[in-house]
């Protein structure tokens, strides 16, 4: 889901126009990152908490060379769910493993038509 997404939705649920929904919803987020970045911590009730943490220097791997790399220090936005948002999460597993699987239907192979080529001959210029 998108930001275009969201403001879809709420302009639909409460009978806004889309432009004046955008802009609540911009204003929303760009108020959730001003006070993440001067208070470092929000928490909203049944959602969940967002904290900002301070992650030391260290030394890493280039996973592709194995050559050790030195990181920097950094702040890093963290996300721990609330209670309602998990409980929903988990509800949601519970219920799909609770649905019998779908048995995969086994295709028939496709006929191929004269004078076309399979998927694995390439097309010349020449007719076949």
């Amino acid at each position: 889901m998108t930001k275009k997404d969201i403001v879809r939705t709420i302009a639909e649920q409460l009978d806004l126009p889309q432009l004046r929904t955008k802009e609540l919803v911009q204003r929303t987020f760009d108020a959730l990152i001003e006070t993440l970045v001067q208070e470092g911590r929000i928490e909203l009730r049944n959602f969940g908490v967002f904290q900002i943490k301070r992650r030391e220097a260290r030394v890493a791997r280039n996973p592709r060379t194995g050559e050790r790399v030195p990181v920097q220090a950094k702040s890093v936005v963290t996300f721990k769910p609330g209670k309602e948002m998990e409980a929903r999460v988990r509800e949601m597993d519970r219920r799909k493993a609770e649905e019998p699987p779908t048995p995969a239907v086994p295709q028939a192979p496709l006929e191929d038509e004269p004078n076309q080529p399979s998927h694995g001959e390439a097309k010349t210029g020449e007719g076949g």
